[in-house]
């Protein structure tokens, strides 16, 4: 019985060794990308990040693989299969995150690559944007988001540097922003808040950022419930007011159409939750506007939302956190985008990130060529703005603007003219 026990172990470890090493590195062969793909491909550097992410996790493989061969023909069994276990774990860590990395990577192979990779130049210019207005804030270079595709409602992103539970606990090795399969056009102002969310994170002003906002509304409310709520708040209300200042008015009314729902989901309060309201999220967009110098917009964004929603007529909010909506939510803008922080080299949000009315009226006109199916001379921050308002003169095909402006992104972000076989060479290097 013993002996049949230890050979049953040793087929069991024999098993674990035939599938370490095969998950520890990815290329361009690996997932399928082919030489017409090699525009729309993330640069050599994400694959040597995602190579050294995994190399390590096949470190700790190996360490715990040659620790059950030493032990598994004399140590007792339980141990044994602890340490079975144990490989087991990492392995799963390393299927994970070769999961990951070849679902983002591989679908530069298909039909949704241009559109992936115009989202990449719009998230980059992102980061540009911070760059050329402040150069020393970031504090050296950074890889940048890599987009893909997936079901869902909303985007949503993978911080530089979390730990994912979907990898177990493995850290994130650059931004992932995921996009729904229906969502690949290049006018969602959605897209711009995620990406802000990246921009608070390598900024890292996410804690200062709640740390003042707590402060702030507790000195003026004093109701430790509302600056609680505002306080969990904080991530997603940066995310807005950046995405205002990366594309305009166009951005607030553009995250207004994503949140316009029935009354019982935009008036229902969730109590935890991360996300504003959308009933008083809206506003919040109203007050940047105002504060911002369009005050106009702000307003009929503002009558659009009060037409469409009545609390007094329906609603599911604590009647404190309505009540206090007018006199909280300038102070929170004020303090989220117009007072500085440390981690921004004692500058404001709105210094860093700078949007003026010249900057809409470029995008207003841009709009105008893009409609006549003629390109707009704008930064990829700005075409998200121009592809929106665009959509709504008419006058050209929705797909066909889509595409118009994917192919006008993908030019403005040029890639050298490698081989397939350079580029491997470079990804191995």
């Amino acid at each position: 019985m013993v002996r049949a026990t230890r050979h049953f172990l040793k087929d069991k470890v024999l098993g674990l060794v035939a599938r370490s090493k095969r998950l520890s590195r990815i290329n361009y062969r690996s997932v399928g990308i082919r030489p017409q793909d090699l525009p729309y491909v993330p640069s050599p550097e994400h694959f040597r990040a995602a190579n050294r992410r995994m190399a390590e996790i096949d470190q700790q493989v190996m360490r715990r693989l040659q620790k059950v061969q030493a032990s598994w023909q004399t140590a007792p069994v339980d141990q044994v299969l602890l340490e079975v276990a144990l490989v087991e774990r990492e392995l799963d860590r390393a299927r994970r995150a070769f999961g990951l990395f070849f679902e983002v990577f591989g679908q530069r192979g298909t039909s949704f690559a241009p559109a992936l990779a115009a989202h990449d130049v719009i998230a980059a210019d992102c980061y540009t944007a911070i760059r050329e207005q402040s150069p020393q804030v970031f504090r050296g270079p950074l890889l940048k988001p890599v987009c893909y595709m997936e079901h869902g409602f909303s985007p949503a992103t993978m911080r530089r540097g979390v730990l994912l539970s979907r990898l177990l606990g493995e850290a994130n090795p650059f931004p992932v922003i995921r996009l729904p399969w229906d969502r690949e056009h290049p006018w969602q102002a959605v897209f711009l808040h995620e990406v802000s969310h990246n921009l608070q994170a390598d900024l890292g002003i996410w804690q200062e950022n709640r740390e003042a906002v707590v402060r702030r509304l507790i000195g003026s409310t004093g109701d430790p419930a509302i600056t609680s709520i505002y306080g969990r708040w904080h991530k997603e209300i940066f995310a807005d007011l950046a995405a205002v200042l990366l594309g305009g008015p166009a951005a607030a009314f553009g995250m207004a159409t994503f949140l316009a729902h029935p009354a019982p989901r935009t008036l229902t309060f969730r109590p935890g939750g991360a996300h504003p309201t959308a009933y008083l999220r809206i506003f919040i967009l109203v007050e940047m506007l105002r504060r911002l110098g369009f005050g106009r917009q702000g307003e009929r964004l503002g009558q659009i939302w009060r037409d469409l929603y009545d609390p007094t007529r329906f609603n599911r909010l604590p009647a404190r956190l309505l009540s206090s909506a007018d006199r909280v939510i300038p102070q929170v803008v004020d303090e989220i985008a117009f007072q500085t922080r440390r981690n921004l080299s004692q500058q404001a949000l709105v210094d860093i990130l700078a949007f003026d009315r010249q900057d809409e009226a470029r995008i207003v006109q841009g709009a105008k060529f893009l409609a006549r199916g003629q390109p707009a001379d704008l930064p990829p921050r700005h075409l998200v703005s121009a592809a929106s308002y665009a959509l709504g003169l008419g006058g050209v095909h929705p797909q066909q603007l889509a595409h118009q402006v994917i192919q006008q992104l993908n030019r403005q972000q040029p890639r050298p003219a490698l081989s397939l076989a350079e580029a491997q060479q470079q990804v191995a290097a």
